[in-house]
């Protein structure tokens, strides 16, 4: 049996648990760390490491250096730095972020990696189309979590305004994985129902704004009390994972590079797609409607003048060096 390998770049608060979340759900063989802070990397990886008798298979922890991670099926790029969140906008990480993969991503690809990569690291959508322009990988084999938190964040608001297990309903955001995303709320489906029928069927009126609020803000309630967030970012990405090693054929919503789709080219933005054994498989085009054409035509522009932004970084540093 081939052995499933999984490299995570990044052992901070999100790439610990997301190491930890792919070991409880037992989809990994082995899991190799990589960080520039070594004792933080010994002490992570000699801890998953104890955990491994309570998880449900078998797997080793092991460290690695960027070079090493070449035979990984999977990576996970999770570096940056949450203090630089403290303004409450995902946005104040991109010099930064920018920087950090520009330097991670051709040490990977100059080992010979040809996996899948990953990315959490924000701002998501622009991180992960630098990723796709550093690594030169086909646009199937890079995606990024995107709006696959924040979708979970409208299924829990939803829940708790109908009484109703998440899995009874299809939710999405789409757009941009900040403050430029929106609910379509067209698109939802409550058992066959879509939102207006729902309403009149239970007889209830759903709080739009409010729903739309908690949606796109839930994280900045979880920033607010620990300055980090971890176990929902990492149960989405490890979820990816998941889907990808399980050949699961799944659609979800995350950040994906637009050929044609909705009449963009060339931009990663979240919207759902076919996630399968070979990464993004399908991109689904969703039939919005007027308004919401419109709304995504704004994420379009919000996502421009950060990518004019990264390209400026990037240029800006080649010439420093």
């Amino acid at each position: 049996m081939e052995k499933r390998v999984v490299g995570i770049v990044g052992v901070g608060h999100v790439g610990a648990h997301v190491a930890y979340t792919l070991g409880m759900m037992g989809v990994a063989d082995e899991i190799l760390l990589c960080d520039i802070k070594e004792k933080k990397l010994i002490s992570e990886c000699n801890d998953l490491n104890d955990a491994v008798s309570f998880m449900p298979n078998r797997v080793l922890y092991k460290i690695a250096d960027l070079p090493e991670l070449r035979d990984c099926d999977i990576i996970v790029n999770a570096v940056g730095d949450i203090e630089l969140c403290r303004n409450f906008n995902r946005d104040d990480e991109l010099k930064n972020s920018v920087l950090q993969v520009a330097k991670i991503i051709p040490r990977i690809m100059d080992a010979g990696f040809n996996g899948i990569f990953v990315n959490i690291t924000n701002p998501c959508d622009l991180i992960t189309c630098e990723i796709a322009s550093l690594s030169g990988l086909p646009r199937s084999q890079v995606l990024g979590t995107g709006t696959l938190l924040d979708s979970a964040r409208l299924q829990h608001a939803l829940s708790d305004v109908t009484g109703l297990d998440s899995r009874s309903f299809n939710a999405y955001m789409i757009g941009q994985h900040g403050d430029h995303q929106f609910i379509p709320w067209s698109m939802l489906n409550f058992g066959g129902m879509d939102a207006d029928q729902f309403e009149t069927a239970r007889g209830v009126k759903f709080q739009r704004d409010i729903i739309h609020e908690r949606a796109v803000k839930g994280g900045w309630i979880t920033v607010s009390g620990k300055w980090c967030t971890e176990y929902g970012i990492a149960g989405a990405a490890a979820a990816l994972v998941r889907t990808i090693l399980h050949d699961e054929k799944r659609i979800l919503p995350c950040s994906v590079e637009l050929d044609g789709e909705y009449g963009q080219h060339d931009l990663f933005v979240g919207v759902p797609a076919v996630i399968g054994k070979d990464g993004v498989e399908k991109v689904i085009e969703l039939p919005l409607n007027e308004e919401e054409r419109a709304r995504f035509s704004e994420v379009v522009k919000a996502l421009k003048v950060n990518m004019e932004k990264a390209r400026t970084l990037i240029l800006e540093n080649k010439e420093e060096a």
